[in-house]
């Protein structure tokens, strides 16, 4: 498919002052997104629990997650994080971009908004 990448803010949904912007690697194979730790932490973020995640060659990975807001392309949501190592590439998942109706354009390698976000 390629790299599509683009600019995330991730907001402390306690106080949206506190926030981060990165480029992150758009990920449909991820549900969920993953944030260096460190990063979170700064925006004081903490981890509210464990969850297991497979990894790609089907290991299975106990890591911590959090809530955070997330921005990207004008639109905002609340969503899981997974807190990464702090040298991790950071990752948009594919929950957010359903959530807000984009979906990846394979052809153009690009993101695009759906007419309408998807209930079914």
């Amino acid at each position: 498919m390629g790299v599509v990448q683009v600019t995330v803010e991730v907001c402390n949904p306690g106080n949206p002052d506190r926030r981060w912007e990165g480029l992150f690697l758009v990920d449909t194979g991820s549900i969920d997104c993953m944030v260096p730790g460190n990063r979170l932490r700064s925006i004081g973020i903490e981890p509210r629990g464990k969850r297991t995640h497979e990894l790609e060659d089907g290991t299975e990975l106990a890591l911590d997650v959090g809530v955070a807001q997330i921005e990207f392309m004008g639109e905002c949501i609340g969503a899981t994080v997974i807190f990464g190592k702090d040298d991790v590439e950071p990752l948009l998942g594919l929950t957010a971009l359903e959530s807000v109706g984009i979906e990846v354009d394979t052809q153009n390698k690009k993101l695009k908004r759906l007419p309408a976000v998807r209930l079914k």
